[in-house]
């Protein structure tokens, strides 16, 4: 059943289509930002901790794309590259950022944000590890990536380093001047407000031009969908909240948005 699912996501027809949706999600959250965070209210049912909340949401990705590389017939060094990589990602969203960060910001999520994002993370979980593991090419010797795959792992690694490290800053922001939010600093702090979501969507990136695969190219779709309104609205939050916040401090590109 899981194998015929993942054959099923992974059509270029249903890819599309899934895309098309997350055009449609990139324009409402422009308009309703969901309601966590620094942008948390009431009337969105019950909550959970947000440790767990996290930990839940993220947890369906790798439990999505782990089964298709168990359940799937692709095996060799790329497909472990894959592994490693989409799996590193998610370990540390789901059990590292989660705990490092208790105490530090909002206590809890509601529950539908939750289910929502562990549908959002199952499907594409298992379009990204039904195309490597189960309906895809098949493995492709690491010597044969060439500058494409050279190029989208120094994107994934700078992503990641962005992302890591961006969260560690507004983690001892916290620790050095109390609970709160306060203005970030530091790094690309300096040029925008969501360096930590650049770095996500670097990283999404750089994976989808590694895959070169429409697969690849529809999580990325994904990726933007979610965190770039998310962003803007973070920007515009820290401008309102904030008379001295930098005004050339753009949202998540530097220099342009």
């Amino acid at each position: 059943m899981l194998e015929a699912w993942c054959r099923f996501v992974t059509l270029p027809s249903v890819l599309w289509a899934w895309m098309g949706l997350g055009l449609l999600v990139f324009v409402f959250l422009f308009r309703v930002v969901a309601p966590y965070g620094r942008h948390g209210r009431p009337g969105w049912g019950p909550t959970l901790p947000a440790q767990w909340a996290w930990g839940a949401m993220e947890s369906a990705a790798l439990v999505g794309f782990g089964a298709c590389a168990v359940m799937g017939s692709h095996r060799g060094a790329s497909a472990g590259l894959f592994l490693l990589l989409y799996g590193g990602h998610y370990v540390y969203r789901a059990f590292i950022y989660p705990w490092l960060s208790s105490g530090s910001g909002p206590s809890a999520m509601p529950l539908s944000v939750v289910l929502m994002g562990m549908i959002f993370n199952g499907v594409n979980s298992t379009i990204l590890g039904g195309h490597v593991f189960v309906s895809g090419p098949g493995p492709v010797a690491l010597e044969n990536l060439g500058l494409r795959g050279l190029l989208g792992l120094l994107l994934f690694g700078a992503g990641f380093v962005i992302h890591v490290h961006s969260d560690h800053t507004l983690r001892r922001l916290r620790r050095d001047r109390g609970p709160g939010y306060h203005i970030p600093d530091g790094g690309l702090f300096r040029f925008v407000s969501c360096p930590n979501y650049l770095g996500e969507m670097l990283q999404w990136a750089g994976f989808a031009v590694l895959l070169n695969a429409l697969a690849g190219w529809t999580f990325v779709v994904w990726t933007v969908a979610n965190l770039l309104p998310r962003a803007w609205k973070h920007h515009g939050w820290y401008q309102e909240k904030f008379s001295e916040y930098p005004k050339a401090r753009k949202a998540v590109f530097p220099g342009l948005l």
